[in-house]
């Protein structure tokens, strides 16, 4: 079973990067919440060291990996995936706000707060709170750490990027391509819409 992992990342997606460790690639899954804080540890650096859940069921034979900064995030998510109904998937999408943000609300008994995480409805809210209040208290004091949302171009450099390494567009070719996409779609907001709108320019 793997539970940490450090070595150099490879590539960077919205929602997974792939850590090059010892010649193998591992491919992990991290929560939006923790996509800022690689972000930022990594703007100096490819190098970096993920506390990892790894999660294998028959449900799901294909083992799913789920990197994290800090051990206790970690354990707030191998205890988040305990409530029925709730796999490492489904976690991985409500986790969008900070681990001591979700502790709180579950602490509180907030189903409102609750139901605002992504794929999370009124039932699922009062399974969590059932199953976990009294359990996360820790969690709930852990301290905001004010990482830093990643630059608002972020993902245009990432387009740009992928499109020359892997896809053998020339720099210049790139950048205009996506430009004009920009110009045709100024409210883009992912690398995912930038490569869809530069598909639909490359059609006309």
């Amino acid at each position: 079973m793997i539970s940490y992992l450090e070595g150099t990342v490879k590539n960077v997606c919205s929602d997974r990067i792939t850590l090059l460790v010892n010649g193998i690639g591992y491919e992990i899954l991290i929560p939006a919440y923790v996509m800022n804080e690689v972000r930022h540890a990594t703007a100096t650096g490819p190098a970096l060291g993920l506390f990892v859940s790894f999660n294998q069921t028959e449900r799901q034979p294909k083992p799913v990996l789920v990197g994290f900064r800090s051990e206790l995030d970690k354990e707030f998510f191998e205890l988040f995936i305990s409530v029925e109904d709730i796999g490492p998937l489904a976690a991985i999408r409500a986790l969008a706000r900070p681990v001591r943000e979700i502790a709180r609300f579950i602490e509180d008994k907030d189903v409102k707060a609750l139901k605002q995480l992504k794929g999370i409805g009124e039932r699922k809210a009062d399974k969590i709170i059932a199953t976990l209040k009294g359990k996360v208290a820790k969690y709930a004091l852990m301290p905001d750490l004010h990482i830093p949302a990643p630059a608002p171009l972020d993902f245009h450099k990432e387009v740009e990027e992928v499109m020359v390494t892997q896809l053998g567009h020339k720099p210049m070719e790139a950048r205009k391509m996506i430009e004009e996409a920009l110009k045709r779609n100024p409210a883009i907001g992912s690398a995912e819409e930038l490569f869809e709108e530069v598909y639909r320019g490359q059609k006309q």
